[in-house]
């Protein structure tokens, strides 16, 4: 079967800074494949990479077997088939939650209005914001506003959802709820890409994780065998805590 994503050899450089050194990983049809590694080691750029937002070096990037890295195929059209949460909320502050959900569904996919409003209020009631479809970002505790935002990705019905480090710029208090959200989409079959510090989250909720160092992969397995037995004998060999 063909993997929803496929990084072959992917290589990422600023200057003379190779960020990226020939990664390579697979994510499979609902399944949950989070990068760890510590900060500096190149996931950010990785779920960049992946999104068509950052040019690569060299490698290539596959998207349901097509190599969307591929300057003479559209990136626009496969952009459009993945979404990414950020750190940052980014959320449009003139908007609704709602508002800011429906936006791309109507505006980039040509979703008729009401349609885009309905699965913007489905959405909410998903991560458990029903009641606060009409408040705007400034009335949402940091919490809700990346609850807003992940539905936000949600709402365009994405074949790979990205998911950058989306708990560390909350307060620890509000870390859980978000958490809880992303176990609920894993459990529901949501195929994801994630990016986390949040190693026991990551052992929960994953089928596979890889460690990221210098830029390169140096363990990839399912997070009981990497954590308990690990194949790598270098400075990176343990869990990561």
């Amino acid at each position: 079967m063909t993997p929803v994503l496929e990084v072959r050899d992917l290589v990422k450089r600023y200057g003379d800074t190779t960020v990226l050194d020939h990664v390579g990983l697979t994510v499979d049809e609902h399944q949950v494949v989070t990068v760890i590694g510590s900060s500096g080691s190149g996931k950010s750029t990785l779920l960049r990479c992946v999104d068509l937002l950052e040019e690569i070096d060299d490698g290539q990037i596959l998207l349901d077997g097509v190599d969307v890295s591929d300057p003479r195929n559209d990136a626009a059209a496969a952009q459009r088939r993945m979404a990414i949460v950020f750190q940052a909320f980014n959320l449009f502050p003139h908007m609704t939650a709602a508002a800011n959900i429906a936006l791309a569904p109507r505006v980039v996919h040509g979703l008729p209005a009401d349609e885009a409003d309905a699965r913007a209020r489905d959405l909410l009631d998903r991560v458990g914001l029903a009641d606060r479809a009409d408040a705007h970002p400034d009335r949402l505790s940091g919490g809700q506003q990346q609850r807003v935002a992940i539905a936000r990705a949600l709402a365009v019905r994405p074949r790979l959802l990205l998911l950058d480090e989306i708990t560390s710029a909350l307060d620890p208090e509000l870390v859980g709820e978000v958490l809880a959200i992303v176990r609920g989409l894993a459990a529901d079959g949501v195929t994801i890409l994630m990016a986390t510090h949040e190693m026991g989250f990551a052992r929960q909720v994953s089928d596979r994780v890889c460690f990221l160092d210098g830029g390169r992969v140096l363990e990839s397995g399912p997070p009981a065998r990497c954590s308990a037995n690990p194949n790598t004998n270098g400075p990176g060999s343990s869990w990561p805590v």
